[in-house]
Order: structure tokens, then C-alpha cells, then sequence
């Protein structure tokens, strides 16, 4: 049973007080709504009409109040039970533009539905798989999302685009106004002002664009003529499909996957004071709800959904984790898809508003990109997969007509700097697999010399493994004690054979020689028969490998000695 850590005040079986409940909600409301740029984003880039942007951004909240209750029910193997809403998935973008490009709107829904299938089918294999997504990948996916978002974003934020390539100094300031209130609100702001640093700097940014002129008269109209309350207009063209894009939806379903695993594994953590591992069946569950979502919003009309990174780091800041408060969440997203003035309010975003917005989020995604790759050892394998992949993803990316002249099959591959690196990472990652074995071994001789032996042994296989480096510090420290230990006492007659396994749920060492047994239990002996000198110098290291191991065995036979140190991972 998870036990509930003492700084939260929610839990996620608790629920809050009904007007404690609602304001929590309002809260995650702000960020949520706050991606709903994204589907304007999308619609703008291809010329689409504000009729279609208003039904999108409706369709998307009411795929978001969907999978948020998908997300949050937990039950026949579907959701993960956790305060992680539904919101427009950033990892949809550069696949969605494609589809618009290529067939329109028929197109874009039929291919998010599609890849929400994929996501839920590939939901039910993820723990067969997961030799196939490694930190390092995982990372170089993650900061991809965010990078080949930033052309586009750079674009609305300098107010360029279809039909208009010049600059304007108005649409600088509003720039300047809009991303600057939010960093600094964010920087520097205490309580409700950081809270609400995304939201601020999209009222500044109004305020300044229609001041200014930047948000025209027609633009104010349309937002003052929408109708408060109004059944939303159906404008859905129909699905269609195109195999040809099949390839770039399927990292999309790789990308937002992963992200998803990121989510729900904080979730996990922020709720369980004895957390130790990511719970992989749980997150089988969040990924289905996930891949459903997506479906819905396909069918529906709506942007592909994705877990909310932002709403689960809100409910950290708040200290309140509950799940009820997702359920108040899909309520209020319900509510507003009959409140046409909100979508208005988006359809009618100034570039530089938009621009703005993207920029602060794509912000995040790569520094948490960043973040998971750095969460691991690095050797020099993993070294070459996220620089490979860095380097080819961008490299399509700056070159003009990357995928001119290549065969239509192959085209969507290289579509993208996200496309381009993903399979990068996921094709160098499964050639740099060959020749690393889960099992390695060290002989050690008692005496002198071994630290540099342990260090230098610890360090080369845990690049390898991709191991968290605290891990192979306190199995580091643990075997060093326990050379010191036999080397004090004097158990061992010959060398120490030390054999180390490696899983991403453990690393288990087992040390071997012939000798007198160690008693590795708390208290004044350590071995059989040695001076009291001897058992006083031996008490620490004794302690000090119960301290770093999670738990220890010894056991001896034949005069065969046996130490079995775990560590969990």
C-alpha cells in the first residue's frame, strides 16, 4: 500500500472540501485551457478558416473532459487513477500540420484516431518492449517535442506567416510584453502570480495587442459577438487515411508515450513516501487512457490529447494530489464547450500572444528532455545515441528540400527533425545493445588496490547499463566496505570473485571466496573468531554495507563463502 507522503495535504484517495475542491480544479483549469493554442496553432499554419479553429479548439475540450475521466478512473486495466488531466498534446503538432498539408481536416482526424489505437494497443506490450526505450531515448524523444515546435512558435511569436512575411515593430512589443510577463511571473513571482504566470501573460498580451493595434477591430468583434452560451456548431468533414503518413503518427504515439511514462511516474512518486520503481502495469493503464483519448478526439474533431506535464507539477506546488479534483476538472471543460466566447478568445489570439505561450511550454519540454537524459550513466554508446540522434534530427531540420528526390514511402521518415531523430535514437540504441551482457564479474584481491579496481569496474558497466548514478554509488561504496571488511578480519584465503546483474528493477552483487564466513548483523562481531581490535574496526563497514545496500544475505558452504548485496533501481 503506498503510504502517503507527510507534506501533502490531498492525497489521491483524499478528497478536499467542496469549495476547496472547486478552486483546486479552477486551478489546473488555467494551465489546461492554456494548450488549447495549440490546435490554432495548427489550423493558422495551413490557412484555415476561424470557423474551423473554433470547432477544433470545442471538439479538443471535450476530448480533454473525456480522457481526463479516462485518465482518472483506474478500473479494468484502463487509467492510472492519478490528478493527470487531459490536454492538446504538443508531440501532435508537426504530424497534424503534415496531415492538414496532405488531406486537410478529414485527414487530420482520421489520423489521430488512428494513432490513439496504435497508443492503446501498444499499451498492452509496453512491458515486453521496454528494452526498446532506454533513459537516453526516452530524453532525445522528449526534447525533440520541443525543439521542432520551436520554427513555428519563433513564427506566430514575430507575427510571420502565410501571407505575411515582414514584422512588425507592434508585433515585437506585444512579443516582448507577452513572453516577458510570463518569465517573469514565473522567475520571480510568489503564490497566485507563479501560479498564474501563463494566463497573466495572456492578458497583458491582449491588453498590449489591441492597444497597440495588433488585435484588430474585426478580431474584437468577433469575440464580442460570440454568444455566451450556444450548442457547438458540428463542422466535422469526415475521416480519411493516408498509409504514407502512418510512419510520422507512429512517433507521435512513441512520443507522447513516453512523455506519458514521465507523468504518471511523478505521479506515482509525489503519492508514495516508500516509492522505489516506476509501477509498470499502472502506467500500462495511464497509457491506454491515453491512446483513448486520442481516439475520441479523432472522432470527435478535437487535437490528439496527452497527460498534462504542467498539472501534475501544479499539484506538487499545491500539495494536493487528489484525484477527485481531475473529476472537477472534466466537469468545468464539459461546461465551457457550450461557452463559445472562450473559443472565440483563442481563435482571435494575436501571433505574437500565440507565439508566446508556445515558446514558454516548448521551454519546459526540453529542459525536461534534457533532464531525463542526464538521469543516467552516459558511456560512450549512449554518448553516440543521443548525439547521432541530435545531430541527424536537427541537420533535416535546417536543410531546405531534405526529402526532395526520396521515394514517397520513405518521405514521411524524414518529414521532421522529431520524426528523423526518433528513429535515429530507436534504430543507433538497438545496435549499440550488441555485446552488452546483463551479468559482469571482478576479482578483487584482499589488501590494497581495489578501490581503483571497484571504481573504475562500477563506472565502466554502469555506463553500459544506463543505471542511475546513485544507485551505482551506494553499490560502489557497498563492495569497497566490503573489501575492507574481509581485508580486516582476514576472511578470504585467495581472491574475491564479485558478479554483478544488472535489471532496470535491480542490481544484484555476489561476492564469492573461500574462507571464514562474515556475520554481516548489526553488532560486535563480523567474523568468527578474530580480537576485539578486529571486531571494533570491523562494526562500521558492517554498518556502512547495510546502510547502502537495500538489503543482505551471507550464507557459506564447503568453504565456500557467499555475500548477496541488492540494490533496487
Amino acid at each position: 500500500m503506498p503510504t502517503k507522503p507527510p507534506d501533502l495535504i490531498y492525497g489521491v484517495d483524499e478528497t478536499p472540501p467542496t469549495v476547496t475542491l472547486l478552486l483546486l480544479g479552477l486551478q489546473h483549469i488555467f494551465l489546461v485551457t492554456s494548450a488549447l493554442v495549440f490546435p490554432v496553432v495548427i489550423i493558422r499554419a495551413v490557412g484555415g478558416t476561424a470557423e474551423d479553429a473554433a470547432f477544433i479548439v470545442t471538439m479538443s475540450m471535450l476530448a480533454g473532459s473525456i480522457g481526463t475521466v479516462l485518465q482518472t478512473i483506474n478500473r479494468k486495466g484502463i487509467g492510472s487513477g492519478y490528478l493527470c488531466p487531459a490536454v492538446c498534446g504538443p508531440s501532435y503538432i508537426s504530424a497534424s500540420l503534415l496531415a492538414m498539408q496532405t488531406g486537410g481536416l478529414s485527414l487530420l482526424y482520421g489520423m489521430t484516431a488512428v494513432a490513439g489505437a496504435a497508443e492503446a494497443l501498444f499499451s498492452r506490450f509496453l512491458h515486453r518492449l521496454r528494452f526498446l526505450f532506454p533513459t537516453e531515448v526516452t530524453g532525445v524523444v522528449v526534447t525533440m517535442v520541443g525543439i521542432a515546435v520551436i520554427p513555428i512558435a519563433v513564427q506566430n511569436l514575430l507575427g510571420t506567416g502565410t501571407g505575411d512575411p515582414f514584422t512588425e515593430p507592434a508585433e515585437l512589443f506585444v512579443a516582448a510584453v507577452t513572453l516577458g510577463t510570463m518569465v517573469a511571473a514565473s522567475v520571480w513571482g510568489r503564490g497566485s502570480l507563479r501560479l498564474y504566470s501563463v494566463l497573466v501573460g495572456m492578458v497583458v498580451g491582449y491588453v498590449a495587442a489591441a492597444a497597440t493595434g495588433v488585435l484588430g477591430p474585426d478580431a474584437i468583434a468577433r469575440f464580442v459577438d460570440a454568444p455566451l452560451f450556444a450548442f457547438p456548431e458540428i463542422r466535422h468533414p469526415g475521416w480519411s487515411f493516408d498509409a504514407a503518413l502512418l510512419l510520422p503518427f507512429i512517433v507521435v504515439v512513441i512520443s507522447s508515450t513516453f512523455k506519458t511514462i514521465g507523468d504518471l511516474t511523478t505521479c506515482q512518486k509525489i503519492n508514495d513516501t516508500g516509492w522505489k520503481r516506476p509501477d509498470m502495469k499502472n502506467i500500462s493503464g495511464g497509457i491506454l487512457a491515453d491512446g483513448l483519448s486520442a481516439v475520441v478526439a479523432g472522432l470527435l474533431g478535437g487535437m490528439g490529447q496527452a497527460t498534462s506535464s504542467s498539472n501534475v507539477g501544479l499539484s506538487i506546488g499545491t500539495a494536493a494530489a487528489s484525484r477527485a479534483i481531475a473529476y472537477v476538472v472534466a466537469a468545468i471543460l464539459l461546461v465551457l464547450v457550450f461557452v463559445p466566447k472562450l473559443a472565440a478568445a483563442f481563435v482571435i489570439m494575436p501571433q505574437p500572444v500565440m507565439g508566446s505561450v508556445v515558446i514558454f511550454a516548448v521551454t519546459f519540454i526540453i529542459v525536461t528532455g534534457l533532464r531525463i537524459i542526464t538521469s543516467r550513466m552516459l558511456d560512450a554508446r549512449r554518448t553516440f545515441v543521443v548525439g547521432l540522434s541530435f545531430i541527424f534530427g536537427l541537420g533535416a531540420g535546417m536543410i531546405p528540400d531534405f526529402t526532395a528526390g526520396m521515394h514517397p514511402l520513405v518521405q514521411p521518415v524524414f518529414a521532421s527533425s522529431l520524426s528523423v531523430a526518433t528513429v535515429t535514437a530507436l534504430v543507433v540504441n538497438l545496435i549499440f545493445r550488441i555485446g552488452i551482457a546483463e551479468r559482469q564479474s571482478l576479482v578483487l584481491e584482499p589488501g590494497t588496490g581495489f578501490p581503483n579496481a571497484i571504481f573504475s569496474f562500477f563506472e565502466r558497466v554502469g555506463g553500459a547499463w544506463g543505471a542511475r548514478p546513485e544507485v551505482i554509488r551506494r553499490a560502489e561504496s557497498a563492495v569497497n566496505e566490503l573489501m575492507e571488511l574481509i581485508t580486516i578480519v582476514d576472511a578470504a584465503d585467495g581472491p574475491v570473485q564479485v558478479d554483478v546483474k544488472f535489471t532496470e528493477e535491480a542490481l544484484s552483487i555476489d561476492a564469492r571466496y573461500r574462507g571464514r564466513p562474515l556475520d554481516l548483523e548489526p553488532g560486535p562481531s563480523a567474523a568468527g573468531g578474530q580480537s576485539d581490535d578486529e571486531g571494533d574496526l570491523a562494526r562500521l563497514p558492517v554498518l556502512l554495507i547495510r546502510q547502502y545496500a537495500d538489503s543482505v544475505r551471507t550464507d557459506g558452504r564447503g568453504g565456500e563463502c557467499r555475500v548477496r548485496l541488492h540494490f533496487e533501481h
